[in-house]
């Protein structure tokens, strides 16, 4: 259905690119990557908040990048509902780490058109 990054980090599950892609820019903190993996009209839900649209997308993983240092390893997929459920581990310097997060994607044509992070 959509393209596929195989092993995209040392022993994670095969993603579709995209996703590959938004998790390595999360890694690396490269942001114009990070931007290019969402639509222009994109909505990400992180902790109960909406942030709609590439400017505000980035102001939100900019601001979470800058309070929290963190990896994320994603060692879980599934589909459901007609979204991609990627379940990642968290570590870090934040309250209750590690913790596994659920990351809830909606793909089109021209990538992530809405992401939903959850407990």
């Amino acid at each position: 259905m959509y393209p596929i990054h195989p092993q995209p980090f040392s022993s994670g599950p095969d993603l579709p690119s995209v996703i590959h892609d938004y998790f390595a820019a999360d890694r690396d903190g490269d942001s114009d990557a990070l931007g290019k993996c969402f639509t222009a009209d994109a909505v990400v839900r992180d902790e109960g908040r909406d942030h709609v649209g590439i400017d505000a997308i980035l102001t939100w993983k900019a601001g979470a990048s800058r309070a929290y240092r963190y990896t994320s390893t994603p060692f879980a997929i599934a589909e459901q509902d007609g979204r991609i459920i990627v379940t990642s581990r968290l570590v870090g310097d934040f309250p209750g780490s590690p913790i596994d997060l659920r990351y809830l994607f909606r793909l089109c044509a021209d990538g992530i058109a809405a992401l939903e992070i959850r407990p």
